[in-house]
């Protein structure tokens, strides 16, 4: 239980009816969530605006009342607050009400198109492995030490947030690494939040059927680093042209890392095989089990992370060279005829541009690259055509097929695809909508030592269509249908 002016402290409040000495027992921004004695933030949301429900609320038990424009009728038992935003005031007022545990907490974010989860979850396993009591939140998963919650979005609301943060503190965590999408900056989730650090991985075509222009992604992610504090730090990869953008206004204490660019933090890839990469990082020579240049990148962000918070090289990369791959990133099995098989969440241009050229740094020339791919439906469909494509510029064979469907047609999400396939390249390129059927057809057409890429759902064990979400694992279907063809 809080009082009122309690958790207003810090939000610039406009107006006041009645008054801030009342208790509060819990406080939502979901009209269907409230219980007795709560503060009700109204927040207009892309899909409903809360102020239509202000009454509702007050039917449901609410004492309080957060708002942008007061209603028409005012119940003289209940406190109005008006702000200028609401889903602002929301962040700090959660922060507020949880104790403000960010401040209690080494709180790292990691924002970027590409490269997030992994990101977040070596830093949750690495430190661990240091010793410590950690949390993470993630697209997969959000986890408290070795508890394990569910993870709805990349990043979870303000409440959710902070109660989580929370929870952490009570378990005697001392760092937590979050996942920041470009939508918890612009719907302000994490308002109000402090953060010891900030990286930034890359930037490439994604989620512009919200943002609606490149400018206004790159100006989402830029936010994130403008509100840090002077005592924060913002590590950015300094080889993407906009590394050095995110820095620019940063009160932060600025730092770079890159393979290509002079950087604080520097790695360089010896080797790239099936069995890991062979790095010089920082002068210092490390084997680590994760595949790609795209994942030196991670190891990296991962590496200037840790000497950033003070941890002791040489243990740094003792631990980095134990850790394993993120599941459903570039995770693969190999049959004992030598076809390998491997998963992962690409489903953006650049990533699958990633995945695909490191299949060709570790394949030997003479075996076949037969990519399974699809583009989730209700999403940016701007770069279906540019996945087809370089799905069958960089690939042997190819399967268009659905991913998550949604609301929308899988057809008509595969014809979208097909719009990027060229004469040169449509008598290698079939489209089967079944996932299930594609990967077994992909599975039929491989022979010894050819290479098969299920891209798009990584780790998801689920496919959604038309609002149902049926229980579904790339990884385990192509198991089974490599087993089944292994001859």
């Amino acid at each position: 239980m809080k009082f009122l002016k309690d958790i207003l402290y810090k939000v610039n409040l406009t107006e006041v009816i009645g008054s801030t000495n009342v208790a509060i027992t819990a406080i939502s921004f979901d009209s269907r969530k409230i219980e007795k004695n709560s503060l009700f933030i109204a927040v207009r949301g892309t899909q409903s605006d809360g102020h239509k429900f202000i009454e509702m609320t007050i039917t449901s038990g609410v004492s309080a009342v957060i708002c942008e424009e007061f209603p028409n009728e005012i119940n003289k038992n209940i406190t109005y607050i008006k702000v200028k935003d609401s889903s602002f005031a929301l962040g700090i007022i959660a922060s507020n009400f949880y104790d403000n545990p960010s401040e209690k907490i080494k709180l790292v974010g990691v924002t970027g198109t590409n490269g997030k989860t992994t990101t977040v979850t070596l830093l949750f396993n690495l430190f661990r492995k240091l010793g410590y009591n950690v949390g993470l939140l993630s697209t997969v998963k959000n986890q408290i030490n070795n508890q394990v919650l569910e993870s709805v979005h990349t990043t979870p609301d303000a409440i959710q947030l902070n109660y989580l943060l929370s929870e952490m503190i009570k378990n005697n965590c001392t760092h937590c690494f979050m996942e920041v999408s470009s939508h918890a900056v612009v719907q302000n989730r994490i308002g109000g939040v402090h953060f010891t650090g900030a990286v930034f991985t890359n930037i490439t075509h994604d989620h512009l059927d919200y943002h609606k222009t490149f400018a206004e992604y790159i100006k989402a992610k830029k936010t994130f680093f403008d509100n840090l504090s002077n005592n924060a730090f913002a590590l950015t990869n300094r080889d993407d042209t906009n590394g050095n953008l995110m820095l620019q206004n940063s009160k932060a204490i600025r730092k770079t890392y890159s393979l290509r660019s002079i950087s604080d933090f520097k790695c360089k890839i010896i080797e790239n095989q099936i069995t890991g990469l062979h790095l010089n990082m920082d002068n210092q020579e490390v084997w680590t089990k994760l595949i790609g240049s795209f994942n030196a990148y991670n190891l990296l962000a991962v590496y200037g992370t840790a000497m950033l918070l003070n941890e002791d090289k040489t243990k740094i990369l003792t631990a980095l060279s134990s850790l394993n791959s993120v599941e459903g990133r570039f995770q693969y099995i190999k049959t004992n005829q030598g076809v390998l098989g491997i998963v992962d969440y690409a489903h953006t241009p650049d990533a699958l541009t990633n995945v695909l050229k490191t299949i060709a740094d570790i394949r030997t020339g003479n075996e076949q690259v037969i990519t399974v791919v699809g583009c989730g439906g209700d999403r940016d469909k701007a770069k279906r055509p540019l996945m087809a494509k370089i799905a069958c510029d960089l690939s042997n064979k190819v399967i268009l097929t659905s991913d998550n469907p949604r609301s929308e047609e899988p057809d008509a999400i595969i014809r979208d695809m097909q719009q990027g396939v060229d004469v040169v390249n449509n008598k290698k390129t079939l489209s089967i909508t079944d996932r299930n059927e594609a990967i077994k057809i992909a599975c039929s057409y491989a022979k010894q030592g050819d290479i098969i890429l299920v891209a798009g759902k990584g780790h998801e064990k689920y496919q959604e269509i038309k609002g149902v979400k049926h229980t579904f694992d790339d990884m385990l279907i192509l198991e089974k249908n490599l087993k089944l063809f292994e001859k």
